[in-house]
Formats: C-alpha cells, structure tokens, sequence
C-alpha cells in the first residue's frame, strides 16, 4: 500500500491506495494515527481503495479515535460503492464523517 499525501488550505489530504486489508492495514496503522494527532484536519481520501476488510476498519477506527482524542476532525471521502457497503453493514457510516468527493470534504473542513 502507497499513501499519498498533500496539504490543502491547512488540511492534511491522506490518498492511500490498494487493498486495505490483514496485509497492508499496517502501513496505514503506522501512519494515521500520528498524522490526526498532529493536523487539526485530515481527509482519507479512499478513492483508491477498492476493498476494505474488519482489519482495515479496526486501523481507521483507531485514527478517528486518535483525532477526537485531539479534538481534532477526520473526515473520509471517495467511497466506492462496495466498501460504502461494508462501512453500512459494520455501522461504520454512522462514526465517521463521509463526504461524497475531495471538494466536499474539504469544505467540511473549511
């Protein structure tokens, strides 16, 4: 898994890319928490993510706690229709901040 990263107006714009699942869930997990500790305003854009498993909402479930931990926003964006689905079954929807694209977010942010 390669994650990309870029500030925008202040917010860090996070862009992994891959399976985030038991095989790569830890290259995220070594990163996220850090970086919503340390920006007030982050965006995980999973465009390129087109599959999401329990470990890889275990990973993001340990970011957003880590930025309300701050008092900080973490806000996801780029959903596909499969692993919308999955953040639907698992109640995940309901914990996180989804926007439906970059600009959304970003402006929920703003």
């Amino acid at each position: 898994m390669h994650i990309g990263e870029e500030t925008r107006g202040g917010t860090l714009v996070m862009a992994p890319s891959g399976r985030l699942d038991s095989g790569s869930a830890g290259v995220l997990e070594a990163v996220l928490p850090g970086r919503v500790q340390t920006h007030a305003k982050v965006v995980l854009t999973l465009a390129e993510v087109p599959y999401v498993s329990s470990a890889g909402l275990r990973v993001l479930l340990i970011g957003a706690k880590a930025a309300k931990a701050q008092g900080h926003r973490l806000v996801l964006t780029g959903l596909s229709e499969s692993v919308r689905e999955v953040f639907d079954i698992s109640g995940f929807s309901t914990i996180f901040a989804i926007e439906p694209d970059l600009d959304s977010a970003l402006a929920a942010l703003a």
